[in-house]
């Protein structure tokens, strides 16, 4: 079986209250790429002060078949938190899903450096609260908070 080649960027930041955000892309500037097909994941961690290149994941799975290759995958991706692709099967969502992976589909070809602007843009505002959960991040301006505490 291969193994993924995962190329780090070191820095001294620490980690804490970041996603991790894994982006299939052909040319390291786009998501452009099929999960299934995708050879190269670029990854980014994104923080409230923004967002820091965090390395490649290499995950070339030419030499396996069926649900191997998934499963490969998936594995090589241990530690994201979000996934984007141009697209991904529902079976493979679902093993990404349960790996703790946030996979989002892009309805055509995308800017890595623009999705990460709109993410940063989104956590300054008001981040969803699956993201808030993610970063650690207190949620207090959910209107549902208050019909939770009564059910």
């Amino acid at each position: 079986m291969p193994e993924a080649v995962k190329i780090t960027v070191s820095d001294n930041e620490k980690n804490d209250n970041k996603i991790k955000i894994a982006f299939a892309t052909k040319d390291m500037e786009h998501v452009n790429a099929h999960f299934g097909g995708a050879k190269e994941f670029i990854v980014y961690s994104l923080g409230n002060e923004g967002y820091t290149l965090e390395g490649v994941i290499k995950a070339d799975t030419s030499g396996l078949n069926g649900d191997d290759k998934t499963d490969f995958k998936v594995n090589a991706l241990e530690g994201m938190n979000i996934l984007y692709c141009e697209s991904i099967g529902g079976t493979a969502a679902a093993k990404v899903i349960r790996a703790g992976i946030n996979p989002m589909k892009i309805k055509e070809e995308s800017r890595i450096e623009e999705l990460l602007k709109e993410l940063a843009m989104m956590l300054r505002t008001n981040p969803p609260p699956w993201v808030k959960k993610i970063m650690n991040m207190e949620t207090t301006e959910d209107p549902r908070l208050e019909r939770w505490k009564t059910e």
